[in-house]
């Protein structure tokens, strides 16, 4: 609270030793202690009532932000918004054909109106465009031949007994 250095502390002391004396000195330092218990108890209850308040507030400004929070909530319709959704998409369909075929009527042949290609189209749900990629060959149709077991391999003749050759110098190898 007051900022006093030992210094200073000792010139007050030898002044009040000298101006009070040595009898009553006691006496005085209690009484200033009691009014500086007073006085720090005051200061502290003030401080208290300060910090409440402000905590009283902060709690309004707390309670005000739930129930703005749930005013908005209890608005809040997500069929409503589902519903918008829904006609928003059916307003605009994306997969709908690009061209137009009008009706033969007479002998002449039908005419086609044609639209640009879908990815020259912007799609104003942001979405990339249509990229056309070709499909693969398709594989030849299945026949019986398919189905049929496979063939045998030949047999392998066995070595002749009557050789006097061994096995293994018939077959080319040395031994």
């Amino acid at each position: 609270m007051f900022n006093f250095a030992w210094g200073e502390i000792v010139v007050i002391g030898i002044v009040a030793l000298i101006a009070i004396g040595p009898k009553e000195l006691p006496t005085v330092l209690r009484s200033i202690g009691q009014f500086m218990g007073k006085i720090r108890r005051m200061a502290n209850e003030f401080q208290g009532q300060f910090q409440e308040a402000l905590r009283e507030a902060e709690l309004s400004d707390l309670q005000k932000q739930a129930s703005d929070f749930k005013n908005s909530i209890t608005n809040y319709d997500p069929l409503a918004d589902t519903q918008k959704d829904i006609e928003r998409f059916t307003n605009h369909d994306p997969l709908a054909t690009t061209a137009e075929v009008k009706p033969l009527t007479t002998g002449e042949p039908p005419e086609i109106h044609t639209a640009p290609p879908p990815s020259a189209l912007p799609t104003p749900d942001g979405h990339a465009p249509m990229i056309d990629v070709p499909l693969p060959d398709a594989p030849p149709p299945v026949t019986n031949a398919d189905f049929a077991p496979a063939e045998p391999a030949p047999p392998v003749e066995p070595a002749s007994a009557s050789s006097d050759v061994p096995p293994a110098k018939q077959a080319g190898g040395s031994a």
